[in-house]
């Protein structure tokens, strides 16, 4: 055990108790002795952690201020497909109680580990962000995210019983079931992707269901980007109110960050993981305020302990205080990923800034597929976007002039001008998990 406070799985959920509340100078000292603790844990049973400390010269006891994490090595994700499945634990399988695994689609998996008081934070941590996002016992939610090997159903899970909700565990996919249950058993929540509620938009337009006159009143999405006019659009389409929660496996699943009802960026349980900033290209820290990577340490991992790891997520801290009253900082949402970054003709652009100049314009639905080809050794990219009925069955030249707008609208957005194809409604492959917004022929 490294400290007596470390879970707060047990702890009262009550706003006015929570860690989200802690003085600003309670959490540093908090922070501080969780660091030097996680970072003796990883130097003495972690031989890639160990030995690129000894690489700098370090030994645990080089940490004795936060500031000091900056002296210590990142960890990046091949580290972890390099060392599977089992490197980078920092306990016997013997006080392992649950294993997760990316889908390894681009190679091995990502193999990740819980101990049992790791459970106890993450459900804690869960709790907190359903709290935040106003979710309640009584709710009855709809848990559509992936339960399996991917750590969002499972992750969900937990936290919603510690509060006392009552879980629907019908994981992604069947989407007139869904909709069934969704109408039958009353469900106040639904917990998925944003591009699969999307889809469950459509699936009960089908139906003639609309959910605007369900008792469902919030969405929790996350496990992919979405902007703020995909949030217009699914506010606007639905009657509920959507919130961006953020985590990601490798530090715990879901619960790293979760918005609250203000919905002004995400509070990062900063307790548990100690957030940097820092510049993608010299990896220097930056201030809050400033826009960077996103990197993580996770200050209560005992299964799995990440020092530093970069998350490749593009956003900034905002220290400025919350209206919700949290103490704990904000992060801006994830829009845009440094490894998603598509180059064509040397132009950075990222699938995000695609769909907020898709959104901006009238007609358009938020379905997309970005192609990418290369002719006569020149990139390419055409932007497939789905549009309303109405407008698909209008003259053409509507449709030529809509087209034209949008052309417009992407290049002002993105530096370059992009091929942009009109198609029908329902026409581009739906997704029940993340969505897949790049095609790339090159």
């Amino acid at each position: 055990m490294m400290d007596e406070h470390w879970s707060d799985g047990d702890a009262p959920l009550h706003p006015a108790s929570a860690p989200d509340f802690l003085p600003a100078d309670q959490r540093r000292a908090l922070q501080l002795h969780r660091l030097r603790s996680v970072v003796k844990r990883a130097y003495e049973h972690v031989d890639l952690f160990r030995a690129r400390m000894k690489e700098r010269g370090l030994e645990p006891d080089a940490v004795r201020t936060l500031d000091d994490l900056r002296h210590v090595p990142f960890t990046v994700k091949t580290d972890l497909r390099d060392t599977y499945p089992f490197g980078l634990f920092a306990s016997p399988l013997s006080d392992i109680v649950r294993l997760h695994a990316s889908s390894g689609t681009t190679g091995k998996p990502i193999v990740v580990a819980y101990t049992r008081r790791d459970m106890s934070v993450w459900t804690g941590v869960m709790a907190r962000t359903f709290a935040a996002c106003g979710v309640r016992a009584g709710d009855i939610v709809q848990n559509a995210y992936g339960y399996g090997l991917f750590t969002g159903g499972l992750g969900a899970h937990y936290g919603l019983e510690a509060i006392g909700a009552t879980v629907i565990p019908i994981s992604g996919g069947n989407s007139e079931r869904q909709i069934m249950l969704m109408k039958d058993f009353g469900s106040t929540v639904i917990c998925s992707t944003p591009s699969y509620f999307l889809h469950l938009i459509e699936q009960a337009a089908e139906m003639g269901v609309t959910l605007a006159d369900l008792p469902l009143r919030a969405g929790i999405f996350g496990a992919e980007p979405w902007t703020e006019e995909m949030r217009q659009r699914i506010e606007a389409n639905s009657g509920i109110r959507a919130y961006d929660i953020y985590g990601l496996s490798e530090i715990i699943g879901p619960g790293v960050a979760s918005e609250c009802s203000a919905q002004c960026g995400l509070h990062v349980f900063e307790d548990h993981f100690l957030p940097e900033i820092v510049d993608p290209e010299t990896l220097e820290p930056l201030p809050d305020g400033e826009t960077g990577e996103l990197v993580l340490t996770t200050l209560s991992k005992e299964a799995m302990p990440m020092i530093r790891y970069r998350t490749r997520d593009i956003t900034r801290l905002m220290p400025e205080p919350c209206a919700c009253g949290r103490t704990i900082r904000r992060m801006v949402r994830v829009a845009a990923r440094s490894d998603d970054m598509m180059i064509i003709r040397g132009v950075n652009v990222f699938p995000s800034q695609i769909e907020e100049a898709l959104l901006r314009v009238e007609g358009t639905l938020p379905h997309y597929q970005i192609v990418l080809t290369r002719e006569h050794d020149l990139d390419q990219m055409e932007v497939q976007v789905e549009v309303t009925p109405d407008v698909f069955s209008d003259q053409v030249k509507t449709m030529q002039n809509l087209r034209k707008k949008i052309e417009h609208t992407l290049a002002s957005a993105l530096g370059i001008r992009a091929k942009v194809s009109l198609v029908e409604p329902l026409s581009l492959q739906r997704s029940q998990g993340k969505a897949k917004r790049v095609l790339d022929k090159r």
